[in-house]
């Protein structure tokens, strides 16, 4: 969610803070107290994410059966007066001729 993130950046500023004065002093000892903690933060942020995509997928509309989705579209269909084809049989389709594509090319430099 958007407080833990606002969370992970706000403690990841801090980290950078304490990494900060630990390199001006060249204190290996702090350092490396820094960096681990910086590694747990980054672990943390794993796990939450971790689990905010499971919960998020496990929401999605993968999950309702195609046959739900075709009925309810359907029925939205019929509700407002459409009418739903399930298949195209042969559409037409229109390829212009490369003199025509000249022709519609000229015009659009032209409008230019």
């Amino acid at each position: 969610t958007a407080v833990t993130m606002q969370q992970v950046v706000k403690s990841i500023g801090g980290t950078v803070k304490m990494m900060d004065r630990a390199a001006q002093t060249m204190n290996l000892e702090q350092m490396s107290l820094v960096m681990d903690a910086f590694e747990k933060q980054f672990e943390d942020l794993d796990v939450q994410t971790g689990y905010m995509e499971g919960a998020i997928g496990g929401t999605t509309a993968l999950d309702v059966p195609q046959d739900d989705v075709d009925t309810l579209i359907q029925r939205m269909a019929d509700e407002d007066g459409l009418e739903l084809n399930a298949e195209l049989t042969e559409a037409p389709q229109y390829l212009p001729d490369e003199a025509e594509l000249n022709e519609r090319l000229a015009r659009l430099r032209e409008a230019s």
